[in-house]
């Protein structure tokens, strides 16, 4: 078999060029953006030194196989849950900071460092291990077996989860719980299962929501929702009700980005002011300079990016690394469609970054450790699964 290939045959070109084209938009987008003289840091150096050490990141998770992630998954999972333990029993200062009313970074000397951005990650290796491993153990499926299943993923999620919940991160919180949906669907669970529980899913969601508008009290004191989580609600439905505060951001989103048009302003062409339209708000400078060619480009080059993984997931073999893929693929999707979505009044704001544009360290290493491991999945493949995958790929 031709599993012993050079590097060049066995690495993912096609992923690199998408990463490279993802470099240049958030560069060109973040250079614009600067031009507001908001800041006087400069970003783009800056986001060139996250991709750098992103790039560093990537190379060092490709050189290990699948298989030793698997048997460091736990150990991983551990590891970041001791981080979200730091960060939340040590008292707010220097080292722990609280960002727009979570506390859920560690302030360091080459910047702050969200750990649940690197939780993710783990979070899906652990699941993906805790999966794999159960359908080892329970050749069988049956009903009894699926819900064995879900209940140990369930405990799996409750332990990170509930720290982020008390930082308080929705956003991060809502990324997680994609995941876990996406990993209990590709699992294998029973729909008879499956149907009832996210059924009883999105009833709770429907009932948060409407307590949230209508029982914001008992929320805060059972529950320990902040205010400003349900301002973020409130601004979402009637942003001008709430154009002095809460409801400015997603005013000022929408009118930079209708004003874009169909082609756009141009680089450095903006005439509505976007706070944050460096980070989290990174897709309104691309919709008001670049317009709706612009924007939709970008967006095809997201499912370009689902497209290639799902494909290199299906050529997978090894259940593990199928279940890390899906996990990743879910990761990033919920990713996009939550930041683009908040940023045109489809989706409440939340504080999601558009992944490999928005600037944030945090943000790109923990995409640039998930990207690493499906490029050791294709790097390895001939040699960990001993097949072949078509020339074409």
């Amino acid at each position: 078999m031709d599993y012993n290939r050079n590097f060049a045959g066995r690495f993912d070109w096609r992923l690199a060029f998408i990463l490279f084209m993802f470099l240049i938009i958030s560069l060109t987008a973040i250079s614009s953006a600067q031009t507001t003289g908001q800041y006087l840091e400069n970003f783009v150096l800056k986001q060139l030194q996250w991709y750098v050490i992103g790039s560093i990141i990537i190379a060092f998770v490709m050189y290990f196989e699948p298989d030793q992630y698997k048997k460091m998954s736990w150990y991983l999972y551990g590891f970041g849950v001791f981080l979200l333990l730091v960060l939340f029993i040590i008292p707010e200062g220097d080292f722990a900071r609280r960002v727009n009313g979570a506390k859920s970074w560690f302030g360091t000397p080459v910047g702050n460092i969200q750990p649940s951005e690197f939780m993710k990650t783990f979070y899906i290796l652990a699941l993906a291990r805790l999966i794999s491993k159960h359908h080892e153990t329970h050749s069988l499926k049956s009903i009894k077996t699926d819900f064995l299943l879900l209940g140990k993923i369930a405990l799996t999620l409750l332990v990170p989860l509930g720290f982020i919940m008390k930082q308080p991160d929705l956003g991060s919180a809502l990324v997680f719980l994609a995941i876990t949906a996406a990993l209990v669907i590709v699992a294998g669970i029973s729909w008879k299962i499956i149907l009832p529980v996210f059924a009883s899913g999105v009833t709770v969601g429907g009932l948060l929501l409407w307590m949230a508008l209508f029982a914001q009290d008992f929320l805060e004191e059972k529950f320990g929702f902040s205010p400003y989580q349900f301002a973020r609600i409130y601004s979402w439905l009637d942003p001008y009700a709430y154009s002095s505060d809460w409801g400015y951001h997603l005013i000022t989103s929408l009118n930079a980005i209708g004003s874009g048009e169909i082609f756009g302003k141009g680089y450095a062409g903006r005439e509505v002011y976007v706070a944050e339209n460096h980070t989290d708000f990174v897709f309104t400078v691309i919709g008001e300079e670049w317009g709706f060619i612009g924007a939709s480009f970008v967006i095809c080059l997201y499912f370009l990016l689902i497209y290639h993984l799902t494909k290199t997931t299906l050529t997978l073999k090894d259940p593990f690394c199928t279940y890390v893929c899906a996990g990743i693929i879910a990761m990033i999707t919920f990713h996009v469609f939550e930041n683009i979505g908040m940023t045109i009044q489809l989706l409440p704001i939340t504080g999601i970054p558009l992944p490999f544009i928005s600037y944030g360290g945090s943000s790109l290493m923990g995409n640039a450790l998930a990207i690493g491991l499906v490029f050791s999945m294709r790097f390895h493949y001939r040699t960990y699964m001993f097949s072949t995958m078509d020339e074409d790929e």
